[in-house]
C-alpha cells in the first residue's frame, strides 16, 4: 500500500462516497480532501459539505461547473456531431475529463499527492478518470476503494456505515432501482430490470421527459442561432451554454424527445444496458447537422464524419486529454469558422424535424440547384466528361475481360 498524506476525493455525499471518505482516514491514515461537482445534475450539492464537515474534513471544494463543461466539453464535442456506436451521445463519458481535470487542479492547489473516486471495477469511469489524471499530473497517486476492499455490496456498505457513525439513511425514501449518473447533458439509468435485455423498461424510470405518448398534439417550433458551430441564441435571445443546454432540455423533455435505450460495448469488454435520456443533446445534434449541411464544403463534411467515430471513441475509452483528441479538436474547429446562421426546428412527439436553415455563409446556390430556368448557371453537358472521365478504370477493366457479372 502506497504512503498517502493527503487526497482529494471525488464526492458525492451518498453512500458511496460517504463510505470511502471514512475508509481513506483509517485505512491510508491520511488527511482527505473533498470535492464536489456541480455539473447540472439537478440534486442540491450543498449538503455534501456538512457531511464532510461532520467527518472531520477540513479543506472542502463545492463547484459551480455547469457553463464550464457545457462551454469547454459539451459544445467542443458537438462541433463533431459525435455519435458513439451510431446512438449513444456520451453524456456520462464527457463529464468525466471535467471532474479528473478539477482533482488534479484541487491536488496542485492543496499539496495532495493523491486522488481518489468511487467508480467500481466493473465500468468505464475507473478508465476515464485515472487517464485523465495520469495525464495531467503523471506522478500522482490514484486509490479506487472499489479494487481494494471487500465491501462489494449495498448491504456490507450499509453495515461499515452504521458500524463507523456515518450518517446515511438506511430507511429512508424509497431508493430508485437503477443506478443513475446525471449533468446537464443527460441522465442515464443502468440497473434493475434493465439487465435483462428483453424487458421493456419502466415508464415512471424517466426524471426529464414525458412519453412520446403523452407528448402535446401541437408541434412546438424553435430556432437556433449558430456561431462558430456553436448555439448562442434560442428564438432571437442570446443565452449562455449551460443556459441553451437547460432550455433545450426542457423544451426537448417536453414533447418526449431525447429517449434511448441501448446496449452499448464497454471499454473494459462487457456489454452493457443501459436507457438514456438526453433531450436537449438530441436537439442539438439534429440542428447543428442542418446548419452544416448548407455552410461545409461537402468533402470537408465527408471528411468529418469519416473521423467522428475515432473522436467519439476517444471520448468513450477516456482519452479526452489525450494528444490525438487535442489534434483532432483543432480540425473540427477549424472546420467552425463558417457554421454560422439560424435552424428552425419543428418537435413533435419525440420527433425532431428540420423545417428551415439560413446563414449568410450558407454554400447552397438556388440558382444552380433549381430545376427551373437557371439561366446558365449550370451547364448539364459538362456532365458527359465528368461521368465518363470517372468510368474510364471501370471501362478499361470490361474491355480486358474482367466482369463483375
Amino acid at each position: 500500500m502506497a504512503d498517502v498524506n493527503k487526497v482529494v476525493l471525488a464526492y458525492s455525499g451518498g453512500l458511496d462516497t460517504s463510505v470511502i471518505l471514512k475508509w481513506l482516514q483509517d485505512t491510508y491514515n491520511c488527511e482527505v480532501v473533498t470535492f464536489t461537482a456541480d455539473l447540472g445534475q439537478g440534486e442540491e450539492v450543498e449538503p455534501a459539505r456538512a457531511k464532510a464537515q461532520a467527518m472531520g474534513v477540513k479543506e472542502i471544494y463545492i463547484d459551480d461547473l455547469r457553463e464550464e463543461f457545457v462551454r469547454d466539453f459539451v459544445y467542443p464535442m458537438f462541433r463533431a456531431n459525435t455519435v458513439y456506436e451510431g446512438e449513444y451521445l456520451l453524456g456520462t463519458s464527457i463529464a468525466r475529463p471535467l471532474i479528473a481535470k478539477r482533482l488534479i487542479e484541487i491536488a496542485n492547489e492543496t499539496g495532495a499527492d493523491a486522488i481518489s473516486h468511487g467508480a467500481t471495477g466493473k465500468g468505464n469511469d475507473q478508465v476515464r478518470f485515472e487517464l485523465g489524471a495520469y495525464a495531467l499530473k503523471p506522478g500522482v497517486k490514484v486509490i479506487a476503494p472499489w479494487r481494494e476492499w471487500d465491501l462489494l455490496s449495498r448491504e456490507k456498505l450499509m453495515d461499515y456505515a452504521e458500524k463507523h457513525g456515518i450518517p446515511i439513511e438506511r430507511h429512508g425514501k424509497k431508493k430508485s432501482p437503477y443506478s443513475m449518473d446525471a449533468n446537464l447533458l443527460h441522465i442515464s439509468y443502468e440497473g434493475g430490470v434493465l439487465e435483462d435485455t428483453w424487458t421493456e423498461h419502466e415508464e415512471d424510470m424517466w426524471r426529464w421527459s414525458v412519453s412520446p405518448e403523452n407528448a402535446p398534439d401541437q408541434a412546438t417550433y424553435i430556432e437556433l442561432t449558430y456561431r462558430n458551430g456553436d448555439i448562442v441564441a434560442i428564438d432571437g435571445v442570446e443565452k449562455s451554454p449551460a443556459t441553451v443546454l437547460a432550455e433545450l432540455n426542457r423544451i426537448g423533455g417536453a414533447n418526449g424527445i431525447g429517449r434511448l435505450d441501448i446496449v452499448e460495448n464497454r471499454y473494459v469488454g462487457m456489454k452493457s444496458r443501459g436507457c438514456y435520456e438526453t433531450p436537449g443533446g438530441t436537439i442539438m445534434l439534429r440542428a447543428h447537422r442542418a446548419i452544416e449541411s448548407i455552410t461545409l464544403d461537402r468533402e470537408v463534411a465527408h471528411l468529418k464524419d469519416e473521423l467522428m467515430p475515432k473522436y467519439a471513441s476517444l471520448i468513450y475509452t477516456g482519452y479526452w486529454w489525450s494528444p490525438e483528441r487535442v489534434m483532432l479538436q483543432q480540425m473540427i474547429d477549424a472546420s467552425q469558422v463558417n457554421v454560422n446562421g439560424v435552424v428552425r426546428l419543428k418537435l413533435y412527439k419525440g420527433n425532431v424535424t428540420v423545417v428551415g436553415r439560413k446563414s449568410d455563409d450558407s454554400l447552397f446556390d438556388a440558382n444552380i440547384a433549381t430545376f427551373e430556368e437557371d439561366g446558365g448557371a449550370y451547364n448539364q453537358a459538362d456532365a458527359a466528361g465528368f461521368i465518363k472521365l470517372n468510368a474510364l478504370r471501370m471501362r478499361i477493366a470490361a474491355n480486358k475481360g474482367r466482369s463483375l457479372l
